[in-house]
Order: C-alpha cells, then structure tokens, then sequence
C-alpha cells in the first residue's frame, strides 16, 4: 500500500498517516466517535517508524483531502496489482449498491439527500454507494452517488468507470441482482459486447409458474459446506434451464426462501391492511374528502408497499370521494404458488444452469463486502460534512477492505479458510509491551519490544509471510529527575 501511495505523489508524512488511517480500520472495531486516541491504543506507531506525538484530528482530516484526487489512480493500481499477485479472474463483474447514512445535517453536501435506506434510517440523510467486485470479493471499482439515485439509473456510470480505471474487455460477465434488471440496463450491457447474468424481475417470473410447477427437470445443486464448519447443513437448491431465442433462462426453487417469502409477504400485508384501514377511517371522518388528495394517499401506498399492494384494488370514486379496497383473490394466489422460486436469465448459452446459479450466488461477494465496511471497518454513520471528505472516508474504508480481502485470500490459498474477524481476534493477543526499569542513579531504563507471539499467531505470521518480530526491541534512557 506504501509503494502504491508513493506512486501517486503523497509525501512521506502524508503516506504514513494515510497507512496509519487505513490500518486503524482494520484494527479498532466500529466505534461511533473515532478520535486521535485510538492510535495511543495501538502499535502502529513501532511499526510504521514514526511518531504520532501531538497528532491532532485535524491532520488526519488533511489527509482525507490529499488522498481524494488519487482516488481513480491509487484503486486502479492497487487492482493491477492484486491481479499479479493473486491470478484473479477478469470475466466477471458482480455489482450492488447501498447506502451509508449521515449524523447531522450535511446542509453543505449536495450529495446528501433522503432515499431508501438499507440502513433502516430514514429520518437521515444519506449518500448511495456503488461497488464492483470479482469474483473472489476483490474491489476493482467504486462511486458514490447522490443519497436520493435510484439503483437502475447507475449501471450505465459504473460500466464508464470500469472502463477508464481498469480496462472493460469484451467478453466479460456483468452480474446484477433484479433492481439493476430492467431492460435499458440490459441493453447497455449488450451494446459493450459484455454478457449479463441478472435476477429477473417480479413480473416476468409469473409467466413461468407452469415450468415451476412442473417438477420434472430440476436438478438439485451441490453445495460444498464451509470448511470452517464442516457440519453446516446447507438450504436446498433446485435448478432447471429453459432457452428462449437468445436468452437462457434458470428457474430456480429454495425450501427456506419459500419460508421467506412466505414471510415477508404476511408481514408486508398486515402493515399494508393496517395502513388502509387507517386510510379509511379518516375518510369517513372527514378529514379526506378531495377525491385527488385520497388518490395522493393510495399512491404513496402503492409506492411503501409495492409487493403486496398489486393484489389489491385501490380506488377512489370521482363522485362521491368514496375509497374501496378489493382483494384479488387470483392473483395473491399466484404469488404464493411461487414463494421460494426466483428466475435468472443470461445471453450465454455455454452454462449448464448449476454454474448460472453459481454465478449469481457471487453477489453475495458484493454484500459481504458492504456488510464489512460497514461494521468492523466502521463506514456508517458518517460525521463529515465537506462532499470531498465524505468521499475520501468511504475510499478510506474500501482501502482498508482491500487488505483486509487480501489478508483472507492469502489464507485462503494456504488451506486456510478463515475471516478477518477471526484473525484480529487472534492477533490481537499479540502485545507491544514498554518495560519500565528504575535504576539507583536516577535515570530510567523504557523498553519498547514485542511479546513472544502464542503458537496461533505465530502460525498467522508465517502464512502472511510476516516476521514473528514484529518491531526490534528499543532501548531508551530518560532522566527521571526533576529538571531546575
């Protein structure tokens, strides 16, 4: 990461706060105000070689603002350099959004704007992110849009960035999931001469539901369990394949997202049920009685309860400004034949449909990435206020999820299957400790060395290809006695 930063221009000072921001990420947990002391608590200091006595916040916040016109270059070279090292795959591209929100007001963000919140928070502002990632969850590209983007307007941006920071080869695999899979996206994805592999949407699925029900041609996909929990019993999975014209496409069914579903559309409907009859209590009240403003409350309705809202007839009469709601019956019934089945569909006719679902469940890659960057890596909520160092945070925590994918995949390809989570942890017992020895002169003899490392850790050290030293004990004489 060093040569990296020194590649791009930032002086040596800058450089080593920068790595000491980005390892801190790495070491601390999420915590909600993050100070100057953190470093205080860590080693960081004894093994970037510098002193960080008298470093104000401040500082750290410059080095938000010297980072921020690197951030293409510094992301493009560290992907060019991860492909070297680690031989990673160029043909697939998983992309997914979310959203991270604010404290405060961030009146002087343009960018910060109310949206849907995946964060459940939406009495703050907020920015949306966009990430791309390979295949084995290595960040290649990131943006961040306006709190209030919707995802299916991104995809065209991101395939631009793609191309300018990395390179874009024909050929290659674009994987959305079904918010990014209208038609226009599709159809940008084509006109690069990339292939897609997305989630169809809701509608589209419902012309299926004779071949789900048909059970003849689902084959059942093998899923490995974990290593790291051998005895993991894995949902079931069933796949069948149907081609129409150019496009292939996955009927896929899952017994526990059946369950989910089933679920989710029982709690999406009492809300709705409650919200109604609150709708209709207040117009026979009175308190509605403007034909148009009832119109205004079943659309916003329509737009809170999307899912469940289409089996059911909402309307208005113009006349007499009375409000009705009928269940079609027909159509809830559909739904619920197709709990715990979801389509994929591809242009590519050279997968069976085991490898397409394979394929799509790389998304996961995608969310494992923001749930990390979130949590341990301390993305949310953000405290900034200024668009530029709001930017550079989330750059900062991508930097840092960067080493953190890079720490797993080295275990990963020793045997070694394990989690960042695990790994501090387990390094975390490893101290650097200041002996303090007074002598009879007066003077005093500090210390400054590593403990012994526990076999654990030790065994991390020589997987990373770490020294088990990790400084080189310092001797320092001080004068113990009041100075006139």
């Amino acid at each position: 990461m060093d040569d990296i930063l020194r590649d791009v221009g930032l002086a040596g000072g800058t450089r080593r706060l920068a790595c000491a921001a980005i390892l801190n990420r790495l070491i601390e947990p999420a915590s909600e105000h993050a100070t100057p002391a953190w470093i205080r608590r860590t080693a960081l200091a004894d093994i970037l070689g510098t002193s960080f006595d008298g470093l104000a916040e401040d500082a750290l916040y410059r080095v938000l603002d010297k980072l921020h016109p690197h951030r293409a270059a510094i992301e493009a070279a560290l992907v060019e350099r991860e492909r070297g090292l680690f031989n990673l795959d160029r043909t697939i591209y998983l992309y997914d959004l979310t959203s991270t929100y604010f404290e405060g007001l961030a009146a002087a963000n343009g960018k910060a704007q109310r949206g849907y919140s995946r964060d459940h928070r939406p009495d703050c502002k907020q920015v949306v992110i966009g990430l791309v990632v390979n295949r084995d969850g290595f960040p290649i590209a990131h943006e961040v849009f306006a709190g209030n983007t919707q995802d299916r307007t991104t995809l065209a941006t991101m395939l631009d960035l793609l191309k300018a920071r990395v390179g874009l080869p024909e050929g290659g695999t674009v994987v959305v999931d079904r918010g990014l899979a209208y038609d226009e996206n599709i159809a940008e994805i084509k006109a690069r001469k990339l292939h897609y592999l997305v989630a169809s949407r809701q509608p589209e699925r419902a012309r299926w539901l004779a071949a789900f029900a048909d059970p003849e041609g689902f084959a059942e996909v093998l899923r490995q369990p974990s290593p790291r929990n051998p005895t993991q019993n894995k949902t079931r999975v069933e796949v069948k394949i149907r081609r129409d014209g150019d496009t292939t496409y996955i009927l896929c069914r899952s017994a526990q997202r059946s369950d989910k579903d089933r679920a989710i559309r029982a709690k999406q409907e009492g809300r709705l049920l409650a919200d109604l009859d609150k709708l209709s209590r207040r117009v026979s009240a009175g308190q509605l009685k403007r034909p148009e403003k009832i119109a205004e409350a079943i659309g916003r309705l329509k737009e809170r309860y999307p899912r469940v809202a289409r089996y059911y007839e909402l309307a208005v009469d113009p006349d007499t400004a009375q409000f009705s709601a009928t269940l079609k019956e027909e159509e809830r019934d559909k739904a619920a034949r197709l709990d715990g089945c979801y389509l994929i569909k591809t242009d590519r006719d050279d997968l069976s449909a085991g490898d397409c679902w394979q394929i799509y469940a790389l998304l996961t890659r995608a969310e494992d990435a923001f749930r990390d960057m979130k949590t341990p890596l301390a993305e949310r909520p953000i405290y900034h206020q200024n668009e530029r160092r709001v930017e550079s945070h989330i750059f900062l925590c991508v930097l840092a999820f960067h080493l953190l994918v890079a720490i797993e995949k080295t275990l990963l390809d020793q045997g070694r299957h394990t989690s960042w989570a695990t790994v501090r942890d387990t390094l975390k017992t490893h101290q650097v400790c200041t002996i303090v020895l007074p002598t009879k002169t007066g003077q005093t003899l500090r210390i400054r060395k590593a403990a012994t490392p526990e076999k654990d850790v030790a065994e991390l050290y020589q997987l990373l290809r770490l020294p088990a030293e990790v400084i080189r004990p310092v001797a320092r004489w001080t004068d113990s006695q009041p100075s006139d």
